[in-house]
C-alpha cells in the first residue's frame, strides 16, 4: 500500500512539474474604447428541449448594446457546450438542448442592493413568451440570484449559479432551487501564505469586504499565517455599505501608505465598494505588490487592470484543463449566427502556449516589442476559458446527464412528447443533478455532491503591462492543496525570472533577516515578525537566517569568529613535539648529566677535604635526589596517562621533600659540627652516630604518610580542559583532591622553610669548607622559585601552564645543584691546592673562608 501512494505521489509531482515546464500565457486586450472596460453582465441562461438536432442559427440571445465582450466570451462557452451536447448521440439522442439568453448591466442600488433597469427580467412571465423553461443557468453575480431567487421558486424553476462560490447561497434551507458549480476556496488562504513563504514574504497587509466571506476568508488567512510564521501588517475591511465606506477611505488610504509591507492579499465582492477603493487608490499613487483571486481580474473603465502595479499582480485561480475545440469553435464563428456586433478583436483574452523565450531575450522588459510578437503568435490563435466559462460549461454538461439520467427511468417520455416540446420534472431533474459525477470532454472529473466538492487546486497568473493597449498574464505556478505539506506550491522559476522584477524588489519584511551568527529578539509590544538582531552568546552559533536561539556547540567543538560554524577543537599537550616540549627535555637531560658528573667527581676525589666535609654521604644523596628531580620534569612532558598522573604529582613531591630534607641535615651537621667543637659541649655524639641522617628518613616517611593519604582520599586523574583555551582541548593532569595537594605542597614548604631558617642562621660560623652559605643561598634561590612560580601558574593557560610547572622544577633543582656544588667543584678541578689537609693544617687556615 506504501508504494502505491508512493509511486501516486511521484507521478502526480511529475505531472504538476511537466505542466509548468510548458506554461501558459494570455493576451490581454485593454480596449479604452469600451467605458464598461471588461466588466461582466449578468446573465440567464434558461435551458429547455426540442426533439431532432437544432443547428446553431436557432440559438438566439437578447443582448444588452453595451455587453462587454467578456460576457461574449461566457455565452460562446454554452454555445460550445450545447453544439457538442446535441451532436453527441450518446447524451440525449434526437433531443436538442436549447438556450434563451437574457443580459443586462446591473445598477447598485443602496437599499436593495440590487435593482433593475427597465426591462426586468422575469423568466416565464413574458406574455409573448410561453416556453416552459427546464434551469435557469445565471453568472456572474450571486446578489442577481439572490433577488430573483423567489420568482424562480415560485415558477418551480431550478437554478444553476456559476459565478464564484458564495456563503449565503450555501444555505439550502434558505435557497431549497439553488445549487452553485464553483468549489468553496477551501484552500485559498493557505495558498496565499504558501506564496508568500516561497517569496520570503513575512509582512503583508490585507484588504476583504465586511461581509461573511471576507471575514471568514481573514480568519482562515490568520490562522496560515500563524502556523507559517507571516505577519499582518495592516487589516482593511472595506463596508458593504456605500455611505460608510466612503467615511473610511481616507483612514484607510493613510493605513496603506504609512504601512512598510509591501504586499497586500484582497479578497472579497469585487462589485462592492472595495472596486471603487482599488480605483481611487491607484489613481493616488499607492504601488503595492496585489495577490487576490481570479474575480479581481479585470480590465476598469480607464482601460486599466483593476490591480494595477508596476511591480506586477498575482492572481489565483481554480485550476481547470483546456477545453479541447474551444479555440477552433471561436476561430469558426461567424458573426451573423449570432450578433453583428461581436468583434474577435475585443475578446477578453487571446490564448497561446509560450515556451521558453529566444536566447535573446532574456528578461521581457528588454525583448524587442516585434520579437515578442513573433514569438507569441508561433501557434495558432486561440481562446481560454474563465472561471466561470468553464462553470457554465460543466453546468451545461450537468444539465444533459441528469436528463439522461431521467429519460433512463422514463422510457415512456419519447413517444409521449413526439414532435412537441419535452416538458421535463425539473425538481426531479435536480434532484438527480446534485448527485451526479461525470467526466467531461476536458478529461475533468466533475462531482457536483456539494459536500464532496473541496477545491484545493489553484494556478497561479502572474498579470502584467506589457504595451499601452495590452498586458500580459503568464502562468507561474501551481498551487495543490492534497499533496503532502513542503509539496503543495510549485513554481516555475524560469518564467518567474523571465517575466517579473520579483527578485530587485526590497522584499516584504518587518525587520531585515538576522544573517547566521545572529539570533532574533522579539521587541516588546509588537507582532512576532518584527524583532532585533543579537550575536549568539560565546561557544553558541546559528547557521542559518531568522534563528530563533543559537545553538550551543558540543564540549568538544567550539564556535568560529562569526559563530555560524562548530569548528573541532584541537588537542593541545606539552608533547615531546613540540619545541617548548623539547627544550625542556633537553634541559632536564643536560642538568641529569650534569648532576651525574658532579657525582663522578666527588667519587674521585672522595678522600679530599672538600668532600670529606660537612658529610660525604649527605652529598651523594642531595645529588641523587637531584638527578631523580631532574628526571622527574619528563613525567611532565608527553601524552599523560592515569599512572603519569600519579606518579607526576607523588614523584615531585617525595623526591623534592628528600633533596629538602638533605639539606636541612647538611645544614644541623654544620652546626653539630660547630657545637661539638666548643669545649664543654656534650653533642658530639649526635654528630658521631648519624643523627642528622634519620632527618631524611622521619621527613620523607612523613611526606609519604601524606600522599598515601591523597591518593586514597581522591588520587590525580587525567582531565581535559576545555574552557581555558579558546579552539583547544588540554589534556592536563588533575590533582584530584586539592586539599590533599596542597597539604603535600605545604608540607615540602615547610621542610624547605626549615632548611632555609637554621641555613640562614648558621652562615657565618668559623669554620674551614663552612657550607652554610651555599646552602642559604641556595634554598633561597629554591624559595624564591616556587613562590613565583604560585602566581605565575595560576596566570597562564593550557600546556604553557605545564611549561611552567616544569621549568620550576628545573629551575629549583638547578639552583640548588649550582649553588651548593659549583663552588666545590670549581676548588676541587681548578684550585686543587686549596683542597688539602696542609692547606688545611696551617694556623690561618682556620679563619679562613675558602666556599
Amino acid at each position: 500500500m506504501f508504494s502505491l501512494i508512493s509511486v501516486f505521489c511521484f507521478l502526480e509531482i511529475s505531472f504538476i512539474f511537466c505542466h509548468l515546464s510548458d506554461p501558459r500565457c494570455f493576451w490581454r486586450i485593454k480596449d479604452t474604447k469600451n467605458h464598461l472596460g471588461d466588466k461582466e453582465s449578468y446573465c440567464f441562461f434558461s435551458i429547455y428541449t426540442k426533439h431532432g438536432y437544432v443547428k446553431n442559427d436557432y440559438f438566439s440571445w437578447n443582448l444588452d448594446k453595451k455587453v462587454t465582450s467578456k460576457t461574449i466570451h461566457l455565452i460562446f462557452s454554452v454555445y460550445l457546450a450545447i453544439e457538442e451536447i446535441n451532436k453527441n448521440d450518446h447524451i440525449l439522442p434526437n433531443i436538442s438542448l436549447l438556450v434563451n439568453i437574457e443580459c443586462n448591466q446591473r445598477i447598485y442600488d443602496e437599499k436593495t442592493g440590487l435593482c433593475l433597469k427597465s426591462e426586468e427580467i422575469i423568466p416565464n412571465y413574458y406574455c409573448r413568451d410561453q416556453t416552459r423553461y427546464l434551469i435557469v443557468l445565471t453568472s456572474p453575480e450571486w446578489a442577481v440570484s439572490i433577488s430573483f431567487g423567489p420568482f424562480l421558486y415560485i415558477a418551480r424553476i431550478p437554478e444553476l449559479y456559476c459565478g464564484h462560490f458564495h456563503l449565503h447561497l450555501s444555505d439550502n434551507e434558505q435557497f431549497p432551487h439553488l445549487y452553485q458549480m464553483s468549489p468553496k476556496d477551501t484552500s485559498l488562504p493557505l495558498a496565499m501564505v504558501s506564496l508568500a513563504v516561497h517569496f520570503r514574504w513575512n509582512w503583508i497587509g490585507a484588504i476583504v469586504t465586511n461581509d461573511d466571506h471576507g471575514i471568514q476568508f481573514l480568519s482562515e488567512l490568520r490562522g496560515e499565517m500563524q502556523k507559517n510564521t507571516v505577519c499582518l501588517s495592516f487589516v482593511i475591511i472595506i463596508q458593504t455599505e456605500k455611505i460608510m465606506s466612503l467615511k473610511e477611505f481616507h483612514m484607510h488610504y493613510n493605513q496603506i501608505i504609512m504601512s512598510s509591507a509591501k504586499v497586500v492579499i484582497v479578497y472579497g465582492e469585487k462589485d462592492s465598494p472595495i472596486h471603487f477603493a482599488l480605483i481611487v487608490w491607484k489613481s493616488e499613487g499607492i504601488w503595492k505588490i496585489w495577490v487576490s483571486a481570479s474575480q479581481f481580474d479585470m480590465i476598469t473603465i480607464t482601460g486599466d487592470f483593476l490591480l494595477y502595479s508596476s511591480t506586477g499582480t498575482f492572481i489565483f485561480s481554480h485550476q481547470q484543463p483546456e477545453i479541447p475545440g474551444f479555440k477552433q469553435f471561436i476561430q469558426t464563428v461567424h458573426p451573423s449566427n449570432y450578433s453583428s456586433e461581436l468583434s474577435l478583436a475585443k475578446l477578453w483574452w487571446t490564448y497561446f502556449r509560450c515556451s521558453l523565450p529566444p536566447s535573446n531575450c532574456k528578461k521581457l522588459k528588454n525583448c524587442p516589442t516585434e520579437t515578442v510578437f513573433k514569438w507569441l503568435f508561433m501557434t495558432p490563435l486561440g481562446m481560454a476559458m474563465s472561471n466561470t466559462c468553464y462553470n457554465l460549461y460543466n453546468a451545461m454538461y450537468a444539465v444533459a446527464h441528469s436528463l439522461h439520467e431521467m429519460l433512463l427511468q422514463q422510457a415512456d417520455t419519447w413517444s409521449k412528447n413526439a414532435g412537441k416540446e419535452l416538458e421535463f420534472d425539473s425538481w426531479k431533474m435536480f434532484s438527480f443533478l446534485k448527485t451526479l459525477q461525470f467526466v467531461n470532454p476536458a478529461g475533468d472529473l466533475v462531482n457536483m455532491n456539494q459536500n464532496l466538492k473541496q477545491d484545493t487546486e489553484f494556478d497561479i497568473f502572474f498579470i502584467m503591462d506589457f504595451k499601452k493597449y495590452s498586458g500580459l498574464k503568464i502562468k507561474i505556478g501551481k498551487f495543490s492543496g492534497h499533496l503532502p505539506s513542503g509539496q503543495q506550491l510549485l513554481m516555475s522559476k524560469e518564467m518567474i525570472k523571465w517575466a517579473t522584477d520579483i527578485d530587485q524588489i526590497l522584499p516584504s519584511i518587518c525587520s531585515m533577516p538576522c544573517r547566521p551568527g545572529l539570533r532574533k529578539s522579539p521587541q516588546e509590544g509588537k507582532d512576532i515578525c518584527c524583532f532585533v538582531c543579537y550575536p549568539c552568546p560565546e561557544n553558541e552559533i546559528s547557521n542559518k537566517t531568522n534563528m530563533d536561539q543559537c545553538v550551543k556547540c558540543p564540549e568538544d567543538q567550539y564556535a568560529n569568529e562569526d559563530q555560524t560554524l562548530c569548528l573541532q577543537k584541537v588537542v593541545a599537550v606539552l608533547d615531546y613535539r613540540d619545541p617548548m616540549g623539547k627544550a625542556l627535555a633537553g634541559f632536564a637531560l643536560c642538568f641529569s648529566v650534569l648532576t651525574s658528573v658532579v657525582i663522578w667527581v666527588f667519587l674521585k676525589h672522595q678522600e679530599t677535604p672538600i668532600v670529606k666535609a660537612n658529610n660525604q654521604t649527605l652529598s651523594y644523596v642531595l645529588l641523587i635526589s637531584l638527578i631523580f628531580c631532574f628526571m622527574s620534569s619528563l613525567l611532565y612532558i608527553g601524552h599523560p596517562t592515569m599512572v603519569i598522573c600519579i606518579l607526576q604529582q607523588t614523584t615531585f613531591a617525595i623526591v623534592f621533600t628528600v633533596a629538602a630534607s638533605t639539606i636541612l641535615a647538611k645544614t644541623i651537621t654544620v652546626v653539630l659540627a660547630f657545637k661539638a667543637t666548643v669545649p664543654g659541649r656534650r653533642m658530639r655524639w649526635l654528630l658521631v652516630s648519624g643523627a642528622p641522617k634519620y632527618i631524611i628518613l622521619i621527613c620523607t616517611m612523613v611526606q609519604l604518610i601524606l600522599c598515601g593519604i591523597w591518593l586514597g582520599i581522591s588520587p590525580p586523574f587525567v582531565d581535559a580542559d576545555i574552557h581555558t583555551v579558546h579552539g583547544h582541548i588540554i589534556i592536563v593532569c588533575n590533582k584530584g583532591s586539592v586539599i590533599a595537594f596542597y597539604c603535600v605542597l605545604g608540607y615540602m614548604g615547610s621542610v624547605a622553610l626549615a632548611s632555609f631558617t637554621v641555613a640562614f642562621l648558621a652562615r657565618n660560623l668559623p669554620d674551614t669548607f663552612n657550607e652554610a652559605k651555599l646552602l642559604t643561598f641556595s634554598m633561597l634561590v629554591f624559595c624564591s622559585v616556587w613562590i613565583t612560580f604560585i602566581p605565575v601558574y595560576h596566570s597562564t593557560k593550557g600546556k604553557t601552564t605545564v611549561a611552567v610547572e616544569v621549568f620550576c622544577i628545573l629551575a629549583s633543582s638547578a639552583g640548588l645543584l649550582l649553588c651548593i656544588f659549583a663552588p666545590k667543584c670549581y676548588i676541587i678541578l681548578l684550585r686543587p691546592q686549596t683542597n688539602s689537609f696542609y692547606k688545611f693544617r696551617q694556623p690561618h687556615a682556620k679563619a679562613e673562608n675558602i666556599s
